[in-house]
């Protein structure tokens, strides 16, 4: 198999790390020759590992560390700075990582701070010397174990992925293949580097491909705008992101994050913005691409598959879709007997199964696990779609908490949720399905109100969804919130919606 990082040792003066949100000197600048320098340098420490854990802050350390893992072919896990104590400790114990990288000086949980210790550089060990590909080197296995990255743990404790190199290689190359990604771009993100949007395609992407990574930090529209007008060429966020800078660029909050004139014009001279990790609202596409001519694109994929799907920015305009299969990934809807829906109508509602070489190899120590998420060789995503004519694939939710069954309908949350978000009067919605003895299910909208104005009524609502949809996908109950429970990616937590 070709290296991982074929452009790691081409131009040594490239930049590859910029971290900071200021899109000027005060920024931390990386280049290439500098990058390889620190992990290969590390990479020598730690070839003997049998795992090790990476305390995966916003920082160029990160990125170094993983990137020394993956030379040396020790598997990466991860770790979420802002993980609580018993989450941090199955996570160990599961793993058992014999090395933990960091930062120097960074500051550990006593579980992490029980293990050995690499404080990650972020200069070559060895200053002088010419930094090159060694001549002796052998790139691990394709099938070998990259990274372990742990699932939010929403159905019991969190599972391992087993990620191999050879997923991660497909998923960037056909990001490449769909996107027109190459070195000549610079990527904009402010995800957090312990899960596969901001590790995998955030970081991993650009260093694959011999482009730039732009960390801001932390994410804010300000931020945002300096580092394209700093020559970003493409931003990745999730929904809540693209959110605010839609609020920006209507004005909503001007004085506090920025100009909505500034915002736009840098929008419009990014060449590509993704949305991804959730479905990002219609009524946020509309706001950005009224305000500035372009369009998010949105891709779909999961820990355990990577990517799946994406909108091409070269083809038409597709809100509220998550494109088509990428070259590599073999895409299928299925019925509740995983039978195979030949259906593209835009309405008949299956499971997406995949096959593909971008799928993981398995969940650590979990054989049980692993064949039940299997179905002859495709894997069960859990989310539930719908395909058109020209095979763009739409996701109504997960099977577990999206898809509401109501008076012989199988109704998908998102649908609803978006036709709320229409609503002047409401800033965030979420659609769960609860037990009722007459229709089976009952459609349930969690509403925050907009900041301004009257609060909306519940028969308002409700008689606002039936009215754009159809009368059997109407809320039945309507309770409102300060806010809606999310996670660090930002999705809806709707399992303590529904238990809260």
């Amino acid at each position: 198999m070709p290296t991982l990082f074929p452009q790691l040792y081409k131009a040594p003066a490239r930049p590859a790390l910029r971290f900071g949100d200021s899109g000027g000197e005060a920024d931390e600048v990386i280049d290439y020759g500098r990058l390889a320098g620190a992990a290969r340098s590390l990479a020598l420490r730690i070839a003997d590992a049998r795992r090790v854990a990476v305390w995966a802050t916003p920082s160029p350390h990160t990125c170094v560390g993983v990137l020394a893992a993956l030379l040396a072919g020790v598997p990466a896990v991860p770790v979420n700075p802002r993980i609580g104590d018993g989450e941090l400790a199955h996570i160990l114990s599961d793993s058992t990582p014999s090395t933990v990288l960091a930062a120097p000086g960074d500051d550990l949980p006593e579980a992490l701070a029980a293990l050995p210790r690499a404080d990650v550089p972020l200069e070559s060990e060895e200053p002088g010397t010419e930094v090159r590909h060694p001549a002796d080197a052998t790139e691990p296995d394709e099938n070998r174990p990259a990274l372990i990255v742990y699932t939010s743990g929403t159905t019991g404790p969190p599972k391992g992925v087993v990620l191999p190199r050879r997923a991660i290689a497909v998923t960037l190359d056909d990001l490449a293949d769909a996107w027109g990604w190459t070195g000549d771009d610079v990527l904009v993100h402010a995800l957090p580097l312990f899960h596969v949007h901001g590790l995998i395609l955030g970081v991993l992407g650009p260093l694959r491909h011999g482009g730039t990574l732009h960390h801001l930090g932390r994410f804010s529209p300000g931020g945002v705008a300096a580092a394209l007008e700093a020559g970003g060429t493409m931003l990745f966020g999730v929904p809540t992101m693209y959110h605010r800078l839609a609020e920006v660029l209507d004005g909503d909050g001007a004085g506090r994050e920025g100009s909505a004139a500034r915002l736009a014009s840098a929008l419009r001279g990014a060449r590509l913005l993704v949305s991804g990790s959730a479905a990002l609202p219609r009524h946020d596409h509309e706001r950005i691409e009224a305000a500035t001519g372009r369009r998010v694109v949105e891709r779909y994929g999961m820990t355990e598959t990577l990517m799946i799907t994406s909108v091409r920015p070269d083809g038409a305009s597709r809100p509220g879709t998550v494109g088509t299969p990428l070259r590599s990934v073999d895409v299928r809807l299925v019925d509740e007997q995983e039978k195979r829906i030949e259906e593209s109508d835009g309405e008949t509602v299956g499971e997406i199964q995949v096959r593909g070489p971008n799928l993981f190899t398995e969940y650590l120590g979990r054989p049980d696990a692993t064949a039940d998420a299997f179905a002859g060789g495709w894997f069960r995503t859990g989310d539930m779609a719908v395909r058109d004519a020209d095979g763009h694939y739409r996701i109504v939710g997960r099977k577990s908490t999206d898809l509401i069954k109501s008076g012989g309908y199988k109704i998908g949350a998102g649908e609803i949720e978006n036709c709320l978000l229409g609503h002047p009067a409401v800033a965030e919605a979420a659609v769960t399905g609860e037990p009722d003895p007459d229709l089976g299910e009952r459609i349930v909208a969690w509403v925050v109100p907009a900041a301004d104005g009257p609060r909306p009524g519940a028969e308002e609502l409700a008689g606002y969804v039936a009215g754009r949809l159809a009368p059997h996908k109407r809320p039945r109950t309507v309770r409102f919130l300060a806010a809606l429970p999310r996670n660090d990616m930002g999705k809806v937590m709707k399992r303590e919606l529904s238990h809260g």
